[in-house]
């Protein structure tokens, strides 16, 4: 039975067209499946479904989900995150993901913290990144943090005031795969597929309210500030007193990213 499947152009150009028909006359496609965003039930043969494929350097996965969570589309990730996430899909048990950041530069890596943000009497799942060193220019020999202008120039906005929901920024998401987070995705070069500008080497663990607050909104709220503004906090009521102790200081940027899956 044909199945209710949207698949993409760049899906069905890097699976083929014979395999991306073969999915659409329902062949190769399951009729029930856990959608790879939101992790609810779905039926292809019922409700409109996104093909999307997770492409590492060596391997690659087709994933399903509902189309009103996630369009179909192709991912570009480390290879080992994506043997993470086949071991997640062959039910081998996931080891706990600590929040382990890629490195940026040789000095630094970008720590993030996961948490739930107040605005308007509204729950907002949000990411808070922070350098554990200065970040510096790219080819700058001089010895300031550029961790902020770098990321204004790429489109994040200061925050004055916490209470005001940050602004969208084009081309940035945040990928939550099967459940967890796995990245923080910036624009490819010359509009090509989007790549990691965090990723975490295993993925990350989110808690039940935080994946509910990001399914009803699809959107995160990701805020960064320098080395030292933030730190570790273990309570989400601490945590927003640094992120408001950060934007008084002028020393806070945000920008709103909506939900990629796989």
């Amino acid at each position: 039975m044909p199945r209710m499947l949207d698949v993409s152009e760049d899906v069905r150009a890097e699976i083929g067209d014979e395999e991306a028909d073969r999915l659409l006359a329902g062949e190769n496609a399951p009729g029930s499946y856990d959608c790879t965003s939101c992790r609810t039930p779905g039926d292809s043969e019922q409700e409109r479904t996104s093909t999307v494929l997770f492409v590492g350097e060596e391997t690659a996965v087709l994933a399903f989900a509902h189309a009103t969570c996630i369009p179909s589309q192709v991912v570009k990730v480390a290879e080992e995150q994506l043997q993470g996430a086949v071991r997640s899909i062959t039910g081998a048990e996931a080891q706990p993901a600590p929040v382990t950041p890629v490195a940026v530069g040789d000095q630094a890596v970008l720590g993030v913290t996961s948490g739930l943000v107040l605005i308007d009497n509204e729950l907002h799942p949000a990411l808070v990144v922070e350098p554990t060193a200065p970040i510096a220019r790219p080819g700058s020999t001089g010895g300031g943090d550029e961790f902020l202008p770098l990321l204004i120039e790429q489109g994040f906005l200061p925050v004055g005031d916490v209470n005001q929901k940050p602004s969208p920024i084009a081309g940035w998401s945040v990928l939550l795969a099967m459940g967890q987070l796995h990245a923080i995705l910036q624009p490819g070069t010359g509009g090509g597929s989007p790549v990691a500008w965090w990723q975490a080497h295993q993925p990350l663990q989110v808690t039940e309210g935080w994946r509910a607050a990001a399914n009803k909104s699809h959107t995160v709220l990701v805020f960064a500030a320098p080395v030292g503004s933030i730190g570790q906090q273990p309570r989400e009521d601490l945590l927003r007193d640094a992120l408001e102790k950060a934007a008084a200081n002028g020393r806070l940027v945000a920008a709103a990213m909506p939900l990629a899956g796989t």
